[in-house]
């Protein structure tokens, strides 16, 4: 991958729905440049997919968390889609080390979150957890 290539991928993340034109412009490039770099990056699997960003998605929750489970058993992909499956949860990571499962949380409220934490601890195969509030966020460039 080169310059040219990170410039287009940093494009894309600003604005993913940019047209071939937009993006050669903004690059400076031809639209069939930008056409076969896109394909081989995709083909390379330097590009995985395109999503779509919702208002809630990006939306700041003022109390934010990292819950990390330990879990019992082989109960964690059942667990993890239950977690995942919480309107609070705005993400769920399998990981390796002391804990089996970290929960991103975000709520309105610390009541709120606290009754999050109460019935995330009450799923059965859940043996134990510690959280952490997260303060403040700065996100990495790409």
């Amino acid at each position: 991958m080169d310059d040219l290539d990170s410039r287009l991928l940093s494009a894309l993340h600003r604005d993913a729905r940019a047209s071939l034109s937009e993006l050669a412009e903004l690059l400076g490039v031809t639209r069939t440049t930008v056409r076969s770099r896109l394909q081989r990056l995709k083909q390379s699997g330097e590009i995985v997919g395109f999503t779509v960003l919702t208002r809630r998605d990006v939306a700041q929750s003022p109390v934010r968390g990292l819950m990390m489970l330990e879990i019992e058993g082989r109960g964690t992909e059942r667990i993890m889609a239950r977690i995942a499956a919480m309107r609070q949860v705005r993400a769920v990571h399998s990981t390796n080390g002391s804990w089996d499962l970290i929960a991103e949380i975000g709520t309105e409220t610390l009541a709120e979150l606290d009754e999050v934490l109460f019935q995330i601890r009450r799923i059965e195969g859940v043996t134990r957890s510690e959280t952490n509030l997260l303060l403040s966020t700065r996100k990495g460039r790409y």
